[in-house]
């Protein structure tokens, strides 16, 4: 593919949503969520949305801060990419926003009357609390970085009106300052988070923590329907309350959370065709997150999956030049029985401080210049995974180093994603995922995706690198692709996730 596909798969499409509230005799709180048809403006939005790599949400104020270490937080790749949009009111009366629901975050937000100085706030409804009898006055001051862009502003308390649920005296940000050129464009107003209280700043309870205070659900869980149908009108349902059984198929596998503030839970490793991949075979963390549209994971993993796949990502260098001069002697220490967490330290390429590997500055033959030494050690590290694993299965010296040297070239490209042939997409394999000793399966037409341009299609991988150091990573974001394929339950009662077959 050329660069210009590569551009165009970068923007992948927006969702929006229009909210139908019914009365539901089963006492479930149904929000459908419905697609909105890609276009010019949505690809524009997408793509500056999609600038905002290696999300990072550092929270600062005169009374709030989210840790004092940064270890504390995970940055969250492709945040807004996909958008899932509802509408809320704020005030008596009711003041309409449309919101994303996102589970990677916990903070209710919206643009406020007395945002003055952001474009982004004329663009959309605003919040004024003179015209709300139920408003109360907080005024604590705060700011959410992105990466690229800031919103900020102070809080204050009102009802939410959901559905048709009022949660009363909640706590949420009006913004003053939003920075982000994706603010100026999205067509949401603010953002409703369903992560974690850990994670929320000011201690802002997330709604369905006051939800759940104020009794307003059945049960105390929500739950994803995604539909992955491009054709179809509606994009799924967000329920409160309870699970649709119209929604899945037999019953749903449950993880507990093992680390609160995202939905976090310990996951096995991922199988290509039935066979392991290595890395994540003692386990790895994951993150299911409704704002985040592929599935995103360790670029060792996903290079063997773009291998499989057959997508086109860019040739690394670096990786080449580490299998071409190293990968002879990784093998053999591989066969000596040398402990593959040290087989890049003996060869030169990583300094182990005692607790994990370090980078160590090498000549690059190509560039005739000290390269960042984390791109070498990196590169040597995923070739231990690959070879480790092509000798597990008896190949020849030859057939192995091959193998790594193909990998590296199906590395992905600097934006995440790769591009597939749409051709070949019956001849793929089948990708699973080992949760809680089960495996969750996804077909090559669950795990690509296909983007309609000019009247072109434009296929791209399911799979996008995302590298999180330990002792937080590995870690793997299991965003639509999955949740479309498998019906989510966040149970914030029990603290556990559950998954079963999308209906």
């Amino acid at each position: 593919m050329g660069q210009k596909h590569l551009v165009l798969v970068t923007c992948f499409w927006l969702l929006s949503c229009a909210l139908l509230l019914d009365a539901s005799p089963d006492g479930l709180l149904r929000i459908n969520l419905n697609k909105k048809k890609l276009d010019k403006e949505a690809l524009t939005a997408a793509k500056l949305a999609r600038q905002e790599s290696h999300l990072r949400r550092r929270f600062s104020g005169p009374r709030q801060s989210l840790g004092a270490s940064s270890d504390d937080e995970v940055p969250l790749d492709n945040y807004l990419n996909t958008q899932y949009f509802g509408e809320v009111g704020i005030g008596t009366p009711p003041q309409n926003f449309t919101v994303i629901f996102d589970t990677g975050s916990s903070n209710l937000w919206v643009p406020s009357s007395k945002c003055y100085f952001s474009i982004a706030c004329y663009l959309h409804h605003r919040y004024r609390s003179a015209k709300s009898k139920t408003y109360k006055k907080n005024g604590e001051t705060c700011t959410i970085t992105y990466g690229s862009g800031q919103i900020a502003g102070f809080f204050s308390e009102d009802s939410v009106l959901v559905g048709d649920l009022v949660v009363k005296n909640q706590k949420f940000i009006e913004t003053t300052r939003e920075t982000s050129p994706t603010f100026i464009i999205g067509k949401f107003d603010g953002i409703l988070g369903l992560g974690f209280p850990e994670i929320s700043v000011g201690g802002a309870p997330p709604i369905w923590q006051s939800m759940k205070e104020q009794n307003l659900v059945a049960e105390d869980v929500f739950s994803f329907w995604l539909n992955r149908d491009p054709d179809a009108s509606a994009g799924g349902e967000l329920v409160f309350g309870g699970v649709d059984k119209k929604h899945y198929k037999g019953k749903h596998t449950y993880v507990p959370v093992t680390l609160k503030g995202y939905w976090q839970f310990d996951m096995g490793d991922l199988l290509i065709g039935g066979h392991s991949t290595g890395y994540c075979a003692d386990g790895c963390a994951a993150i299911v997150d409704s704002g985040t549209s592929l599935l995103a994971g360790p670029t060792t993993i996903v290079a063997q999956v773009n291998h499989a796949i057959g997508a086109e990502g860019i040739i690394s260098t670096e990786c080449k030049e580490v299998v071409r001069e190293y990968g002879e002697m990784i093998l053999e220490l591989l066969v000596a029985q040398t402990s593959p967490q040290k087989v890049c330290t003996q060869i030169g390429l990583c300094v182990f401080d005692g607790t994990h590997s370090v980078s160590n500055p090498i000549e690059s033959v190509v560039e005739k210049e000290k390269l960042g030494s984390d791109l070498f050690c990196t590169a040597c590290e995923m070739a231990v995974v690959w070879i480790q694993n092509q000798l597990r299965e008896n190949k020849t010296k030859e057939l192995i180093l091959n193998y790594a040297n193909q990998l590296c070239e199906r590395l992905p490209s600097p934006n995440g994603e790769s591009t597939v042939d749409c051709n070949q997409i019956s001849q793929m394999p089948n990708l699973a995922f080992t949760i809680a000793n089960k495996t969750f399966t996804l077909t090559p037409e669950q795990y690509i995706v296909k983007l309609e341009q000019a009247g072109q299609t434009i296929c791209i991988s399911g799979f996008m690198a995302f590298d999180i150091p330990p002792p937080r990573g590995p870690l793997w974001i299991l965003g639509d692709v999955f949740m479309g394929a498998y019906h989510t339950v966040f149970d914030f009662g029990e603290n556990r996730i559950g998954f079963a077959e999308s209906a």
